[in-house]
């Protein structure tokens, strides 16, 4: 398998895992998501994988404080979009059952990244949240998929808002489908993994693209968001003020334009 710097890639009884290896906080630049993404791709020939497991190595303390700030200014913006939303094209591609396993901060893109898994298992002191409005920008994989797992106007209200919600708020609103103490983390994984295990590889991707069919083409719905990010958003003042302001660790000064 290809060497990685800021992931661990396995695959082991028919389960791929990926495991965030960039302490602390395992922000994700564009580096690590082409790592990812290049990971994802090895699995598309392996028909009898049963599920994809994200997860984080025990020296980081999130599962991902979300993508690097720097990736958001102008010279790097096509390219860490096209960086991050390859990594949910190829999900949708490979069409395997996703896991997150989540102890700690799940925000921004770590938060989309979770919000694309079909079950999610977070500890009792996980959080998720969207706060890119803090920032002048918003978050295009989470407009697309937020509101139909929780709801569009709870969806509404933490994209709009940037609010941070615990991990038993998160399962009240679908976000996540088991809360559990940190130290039973791998249980429930073992737990969920045993099950799928029983199952063919196959059956399950065909299931999955079933499923799928109730929402319409991620592909499809991110290239109209990207339109909107990057040719309408990152051409006001205030898109780029606002990460700015976040660098130069400072309050944003807004013009409204």
């Amino acid at each position: 398998m290809t060497p990685f710097q800021h992931i661990i890639f396995s695959i082991e009884d028919r389960v791929a895992r990926i495991t965030f290896a960039r302490p602390p906080l395992n922000v994700l630049d564009i580096e690590m998501m082409r790592e990812i993404n290049l990971a994802l791709s090895e699995c598309i020939s392996r028909r009898d994988v049963v599920a994809i497991v994200f997860d984080t190595a025990p020296d980081t303390r999130a599962f991902s404080a979300g993508v690097a700030v720097k990736d958001h200014v102008e010279d790097a913006i096509f390219r860490m979009l096209d960086a991050f939303h390859g990594i949910f094209r190829t999900l949708e591609q490979l069409a395997k059952p996703t896991i997150a396993v989540v102890d700690g901060a799940a925000l921004g893109g770590g938060c989309e990244l979770v919000a694309a898994c079909d079950i999610v298992i977070a500890s009792d002191r996980a959080r998720f949240g969207q706060p890119e409005i803090k920032l002048g920008v918003f978050p295009p994989v989470a407009c697309v998929l937020l509101p139909l797992i929780i709801g569009d106007k709870r969806a509404r209200e933490l994209i709009l808002t940037g609010e941070l919600i615990d991990a038993a708020q998160a399962g009240r609103l679908g976000l996540v489908n088991h809360v559990v103490p940190p130290e039973q983390l791998q249980q429930k994984l073992s737990e969920i993994l045993s099950k799928l295990r029983e199952l063919s590889g196959t059956s399950l991707e065909s299931t999955r693209r079933a499923i799928d069919l109730g929402r319409g083409s991620l592909n499809d719905a991110l290239a109209e968001v990207e339109n909107i990010y990057l040719h309408e958003l990152m051409k006001t003042e205030d898109a780029n003020e606002g990460v700015l302001a976040f660098m130069e660790k400072r309050k944003p000064v807004w013009r409204n334009k």
